[in-house]
Formats: C-alpha cells, structure tokens, sequence
C-alpha cells in the first residue's frame, strides 16, 4: 500500500468490508511504520495522562489502541463496525473490555456524558456527511469532555492524485489495498481543513489542537527508506477539540 493511502484502524461502513481481511490487515499495522510508529503513539501522546479516565475508542479496530491506553489505566470502551475486528480487538483486549458492533454513522448505544474523552483514529475519513457522528461523539461526551481524532491530511490527495481534484469540493474516492495477493477495495471522502474545524465547531466542540506530529524516532533504524518520506511530507493530521465545561456561577451569586 503506498504511504498516502494506508490509512485506516476500523470503523468503516460495510461497503468497506473489513471482515474480508481483517486478520491481515491486522497483522499488517500491528508494526508497519504508519500505524505503528507514527498514527498510534501520535494519538497516546495527545492523550496524555489517562490513568482512571472513561475512554471510547471510536472506530477500534482489532483494539491496538485501547489497548496502549489501557496499559496507561485508563478504563476503555471500543466500537466498531466490522465484527471481524472486534473478535480481534476481544482476543487482544479479553473479556473484561466493553466492546460492541456500531456504525458511527448510527446513533451510539451510550448514555449522555458517559465518556471523558473519545479517540477516533484515522476514522473520519470513511464518512461522506461527518455532522451526525460528531454530533454523537459529543453527546456521549462529558463537559469538559475530549475528542482526539486524526484523518488522512487533506493535503494529500490532492497533492499527490493526477488530475489533482478540486480541493474545495468534499467528494469520495477509491483505494485498494492488496493483502496475500488478493485487492480490497476501500472508499474515502476527501475534504478540505476548513470544512473539517467547520464540522467540529457547527457540532459544538471548541477546538484545542492541531497537530502534524513526527514518527516515532524508533522508526528511523526500522525504517530507514521510508523514515524521511514520512517524516518530511505530508501524512496525516490530528486534532484535540473539546465540549465546553458547564459554566460555574460567580461566588455569591
């Protein structure tokens, strides 16, 4: 897979049929530079400190995020559209974590505020019409609340595509991914930034951070062909937007 399309950890639609190759996907992005070495602990470091915080990972795949959280006490909920992920993510996670099927185009199977934050790595980019998600990702979310995301930078398509499409415009397109010699077709939805913190604010979250974090430093030896591709273009971009916390009245009042 080329470097500006290998983007994903789970939570698509069914058109974008996981299950048909989830083990090795999985096996894939378990060490491979992109995922391992740069989307994930790009993710746990905006984070931060999550010892005790209720956190859902949107979009969990076979759970390799919830699990670095995990390992950093926090209590972790995972979802994702492809069950053949989700038996993945319960072999790596066990019984204890809470993981169910939704399509995060769907309502969430969650009370209001049941959540401090919410991660959701390299998800949104699945969703034509990111309005109703965010609206849900906020309403499970607490005030005060987080939603750590990160997507395909929207600089990269059209960058790299030839005839480079028209930035402004949101529109779908199509990848494959080859595993074991067998294609999977997988579809995007490009969109330009400023539709993107339009989407985050129109649903109500205030935005903290934009990010284009670096690799890992590890990667550089492990990697050592693709290391400075990955670390001087463009790949993906991340964000930290927030729920507003409930106003406090002024003493005396």
């Amino acid at each position: 897979m080329e470097l500006a399309t290998e983007v994903a950890e789970g939570g698509v639609r069914p058109a974008n049929d996981y299950d048909s190759f989830a083990e090795a996907y999985s096996a894939e992005a378990e060490h491979n530079l992109l995922n391992a070495y740069h989307a994930r602990p790009a993710m746990v470091a905006l984070a931060g400190e999550v010892a005790g915080r209720r956190i859902l990972d949107a979009g969990c795949g076979s759970g390799a995020l919830a699990a670095a959280l995990g390992e950093r006490g926090a209590v972790v909920t995972g979802v994702d559209a492809s069950a053949g992920m989700l038996a993945l993510a319960r072999r790596r996670l066990g019984v204890d974590v809470d993981l169910r099927v939704a399509d995060l185009a769907d309502p969430l199977p969650f009370e209001d505020g049941a959540f401090d934050d919410v991660v959701a790595s390299l998800v949104l980019h699945y969703l034509e019409d990111w309005g109703p998600t965010l609206a849900e990702l906020r309403r499970v979310l607490r005030p005060g609340g987080r939603l750590i995301a990160s997507v395909q930078h929207p600089f990269v398509d059209y960058a790299i595509q030839d005839p480079r499409p028209d930035y402004f415009a949101i529109t779908s397109y199509e990848d494959e991914w080859t595993f074991e010699g067998k294609s999977y077709p997988v579809t995007f939805w490009r969109r330009p930034l400023h539709a993107m913190t339009d989407a985050f604010t129109a649903a109500g979250f205030r935005l903290a951070v934009i990010s284009e974090p670096q690799p890992d430093p590890a990667a550089k030896e492990l990697f050592p062909a693709d290391f400075r591709a990955l670390s001087t273009k463009m790949s993906f971009l991340f964000f930290v937007v927030e729920v507003p916390a409930e106003e406090v009245p002024a003493a005396g009042m």
